[in-house]
């Protein structure tokens, strides 16, 4: 009985040894991967961000759009805008864990910078709902100008804002009154709204007037509007949708829709210095945590086109699902 003690202890310390690295693993099975939704695939794609490679494609609901994660990394938000509800998705199998309530067509959202609550634009129904995320409750309806779609959230938490393409109009919303507090008039079909790290700055694209419009979100008064010419392609296909700033915002990334490129823009001077080219109908961007690679979704090409930061290079292609429209990287 003696000589099968140890045995029998190693045993014991191996399986433990074992829960623990499937434990390990099972915490960080979302960390170093990106996440697409494919809008005519119904499906949302995995890639991993170190070998650039697809891990897995599944199934979800109908025209997935809109897709973020939650501070922690534990859960995807989709909108799955023809079944009317966002989908909360685990990152590691990609299943279904459960519906929210979400108002008519969700298109895009914002995430409360504490994870909860989640601010949903309906485009159909011309408002804001405010969920919140862990009992799965309407908190308020905001009406908003005509079709909403870009939603962004102040770092502090403090100011919401929608743009409403039909209205052209980017609307500061009290994140405790749920009140619209001032609207500024931008350029014609606003699609996107993104702050500076700092709170300091949000650009808000404009996709048929072509420009990004510089708000100060103190005076909310439009600082710069950023024009875009490229040598070779025609003013009505350069359509600005997704915006990224870096971190220290110095440098701001615009999706430009069919003239498929990127442009790279001097957040500080407003000066565009660069031109990327990628796949066909660049619609949004994510960055890695660590700002060294750009993921891009194309959705006439069905694609995601990766982008060297640093170096300012388009590195790679990767085949995703139909009409890649939504990107995002799992936090370190």
């Amino acid at each position: 009985m003696i000589a099968f003690r140890p045995l029998t202890s190693l045993r014991v310390l191996s399986a433990a040894l074992m829960g623990a690295v499937v434990l390990v693993a099972a915490e960080g099975a979302s960390a170093g991967m990106a996440y697409v939704s494919n809008e005519r695939g119904n499906s949302i794609t995995a890639i991993d961000t170190a070998t650039l490679t697809v891990t897995q494609t599944a199934k979800v609901g109908r025209r997935p759009r809109g897709i973020i994660m939650s501070p922690d990394g534990k859960v995807i938000y989709l909108c799955a805008s023809d079944d009317h509800s966002v989908q909360v998705i685990d990152p590691a199998t990609l299943k279904v864990l459960r519906k929210l309530k979400s108002g008519q067509d969700p298109e895009l959202f914002a995430l409360h910078p504490s994870g909860n609550p989640l601010y949903i634009a309906n485009e159909d129904d011309n408002q804001v709902t405010v969920l919140d995320v862990e009992k799965n409750k309407v908190v308020a309806q905001v009406p908003v100008g005509t079709e909403p779609e870009g939603m962004a959230v102040s770092p502090d938490g403090k100011i919401l804002v929608a743009t409403s393409e039909t209205t052209n109009m980017a609307h500061f919303i009290d994140t405790e009154t749920y009140k619209i507090v001032a609207n500024v008039l931008v350029d014609a079909r606003p699609r996107f709204a993104e702050f500076t790290r700092d709170g300091k700055k949000l650009f808000v694209s404009a996709e048929v007037g072509g420009t990004v419009s510089v708000i100060d979100p103190e005076t909310r008064k439009i600082i710069k509007k950023i024009e875009f010419k490229i040598p070779g392609v025609s003013k009505e296909t350069i359509q600005p949708v997704g915006v990224r700033v870096t971190r220290d915002g110095k440098t701001a990334f615009v999706a430009l829709g069919p003239a498929n490129r990127v442009a790279v823009v001097n957040a500080e001077t407003y000066a565009v210095e660069d031109y990327l080219l990628v796949g066909q109908r660049v619609w949004q961007l994510a960055f890695t945590p660590d700002e060294k690679q750009l993921f891009t979704t194309n959705g006439n090409s069905n694609d995601v086109s990766v982008i060297d930061v640093p170096a300012r290079k388009v590195v790679k292609s990767i085949k995703a699902g139909g009409a890649p429209w939504g990107v995002v990287v799992a936090p370190q």
